[in-house]
């Protein structure tokens, strides 16, 4: 009997889909307890259902993957994208049909909608922006430290009016906001690029962000986040600005933070928001005990160092959350090695290091890999590449679906061990199902086992295939 449905899931597995990234998902009826549904690196299957039966218990020619429903650890916050001002450009662009089928299809939270419950926003312009912008730019030789002049107008022409349209879909969608650069007047060398945040404008740039939450409040969108800064340690983007460790805990403790306190602000701090090969940035921030006081967690990408740093940020300070913010696709990628890699890496690999959050960067841009500023990312490939109002999924679609389709915010993670070359992740959703994610890297069949508790599930997965498993 197991070895009729490791067969069946295999059949049914490399029969089911054409290669055209822009075919719907395909839902079959339900006939069994346990949803399978797999993508393969070769794009035989995307995103493609079926089910199995459970199996009258372990298989002992394979191995088992066994999940450990007592252990419950971090809770879940969401999966998704970076909504950048270029996306936002793209999607307004579009058709209003094609528009709101697309929306559907990122943000629904039933039928063939992946279920993106997260969203990371640029505070002004990021480098996928078609301009350099903050929100109080003024002309050269001139401040503002009041920010008479503060307005998020540029904002309210595509990327808020988007907003409002995802948050007509999802209401509880959550967004993170992190600036690239302050205005240039409040910078020591007066540029959208590099430079430090003048120690004057410490307070003024504390109450930019007030400003900024309370603007978007003003038009019913809650921020639930912001870092204070995009990538601290690199200074070559356009914009960017660098800010040490020290800086940091002195802008939380004694500007952020209070502004916010006083404010009444309920938005969390996140610290660090940059690569995994130096961890030692957010504990230095956090062994700070006033700057740790006002600090939610800390937040990574993996463009150098890997997921190992999550942890050991999490052995120094327990208590803060963990979040994974960005990993690009680009053009130069392939479907085969970016699959497999970031699923392992960014979608398991982050979970089992304690991170709440997996984003890719950005959601959409357009045939040219535009619109970027001068001196932006000129390869940096979105979910969708949109084309007046054709949408075609790229890669990090399927990444993100792989996980965001089946694992809603309110999930906890599980305890699962990880036997051979199947390396995976587990959760308990908030309707009691369990989910377990599937890598199999190798370039063969591998069939192996899946326990919790008294239910047992045998399963194959073709080679290079991730799959997910409901039940």
């Amino acid at each position: 009997m197991t070895k009729f449905f490791a067969i069946l899931l295999l059949v049914s597995t490399l029969g089911c889909k054409s290669k055209s990234e822009d075919d719907p998902i395909i839902t079959p009826p339900v006939i069994g307890p346990v949803e399978v549904w797999t993508t393969s690196a070769d794009q035989t299957s995307l995103l493609y259902k079926k089910t199995l039966e459970f199996a009258a218990g372990k298989d002992d020619r394979f191995q088992t993957i066994q999940i450990d429903t007592a252990q419950q650890l971090q809770p879940i916050e969401g999966f998704g994208f970076t909504l950048t001002g270029g996306s936002a450009t793209l999607l307004k662009g579009m058709g209003t049909t094609e528009r709101v089928a697309l929306l559907d299809e990122f943000f629904e939270t039933e039928g063939n909608s992946i279920g993106v419950s997260y969203l990371r926003l640029s505070i002004g312009a990021s480098d996928l922006d078609a301009e350099v912008f903050s929100y109080d730019d003024l002309p050269a030789g001139q401040t503002d430290p009041t920010l008479e002049h503060f307005s998020i107008a540029k904002d309210e022409v595509h990327l808020i009016p988007i907003l409002k349209e995802i948050l007509a879909i999802n209401p509880a969608i959550k967004l993170m906001g992190s600036p690239w650069s302050p205005p240039t007047w409040m910078k020591t060398n007066g540029s959208s690029k590099g430079g430090n945040l003048k120690t004057e404008f410490y307070g003024a740039y504390a109450q930019y962000f007030v400003k900024y939450i309370q603007a978007y409040k003003t038009h019913g969108i809650n921020i639930d986040a912001v870092t204070p800064q995009n990538e601290p340690h690199h200074g070559g983007n356009n914009p960017s600005m660098e800010m040490s460790s020290t800086q940091q805990a002195d802008f939380i403790k004694n500007h952020l933070g209070p502004a916010f306190q006083a404010a009444g602000i309920s938005t969390k701090i996140i610290i660090w928001d940059h690569n995994c090969d130096e961890p030692n940035y957010p504990i230095e921030v956090l062994n700070d005990p006033a700057a740790k006081a006002f600090v939610h967690g800390s937040a990574f990408h993996m463009y150098a160092g890997d997921e190992g740093a999550l942890s050991t940020v999490h052995a120094a300070h327990p208590d803060k959350a963990l979040y994974f913010t960005e990993q690009w696709t680009g053009k130069n990628g392939n479907f085969d090695g970016d699959l497999q890699w970031h699923i392992r890496h960014i979608i398991i690999g982050t979970m089992r290091n304690w991170s709440r959050v997996a984003l890719e960067w950005n959601l959409a841009n357009d045939p040219s890999y535009g619109p970027h500023t001068p001196g932006g990312c000129t390869e940096c490939k979105g979910a969708v590449t949109i084309n007046g109002s054709t949408a075609t999924k790229n890669v990090s679609y399927y990444i993100i679906g792989q996980a965001s389709k089946f694992v809603p915010a309110g999930s906890v993670r599980l305890g699962s061990n990880v036997p051979g070359q199947f390396a995976n992740v587990a959760f308990q959703r908030p309707d009691g199902k369990k989910v377990l994610i599937v890598l199999n890297e190798t370039t063969d069949i591998q069939s192996f086992n899946i326990n919790a508790g008294s239910r047992w599930i045998t399963a194959s997965l073709p080679g290079k295939t991730a799959g997910t498993f409901v039940w």
